[in-house]
């Protein structure tokens, strides 16, 4: 399976700060003899990110494309919204269960807009921003996300 890991963070794409987080989600997805295809810090721009899952989604780059960051509160997050643009399916039920899952561990996660969807054959997932929380929602998520993609591709 083939995943593209984007960081939404202006200031991770500027390199003011590291990429914790998609470093987080390259060792997990390996882990699962999964092979990353692409991994790219992005600045925080709905237009910049919604155009980058399109060209992944539909030139068959990624089966599946996993963000971090960019789903909070702050006046520059955007990353649901750059997500919705380009989905044709919502799949509500994985932010959802991220949540509900993280809820019990910190009440701010009441805040995070994570969204996840599918274009076409390709299944785009928001994670959180932090490299803990990308951990704990990722080790809850993985393997049901790894199954709706062999879904989508008709291979389960």
């Amino acid at each position: 399976m083939k995943v593209a890991i984007i960081t939404a963070s202006t200031a991770v794409y500027r390199e003011k700060e590291e990429n914790q987080s998609g470093e987080v989600i390259r060792k997990m997805v390996e882990e699962e003899d999964m092979e990353v295809v692409f991994m790219k810090a992005l600045p925080n721009d709905r237009k910049v990110l919604s155009t980058v899952f399109q060209r992944m989604a539909d030139n068959h780059l990624a089966d599946l494309i996993l963000t971090t960051g960019g789903a909070g509160c702050a006046p520059e997050d955007c990353t649901p919204e750059a997500t919705m643009d380009v989905v044709d399916r919502p799949v509500v039920g994985i932010p959802e269960g991220m949540r509900a899952h993280m809820l019990s561990m910190t009440k701010r996660t009441m805040l995070n807009r994570s969204a996840a969807g599918i274009r076409g054959d390709v299944m785009i997932v928001n994670l959180p921003g932090k490299a803990g929380a990308v951990k704990v929602c990722l080790e809850y998520i993985l393997p049901e996300v790894i199954h709706a993609v062999k879904v989508i591709k008709g291979e389960a």
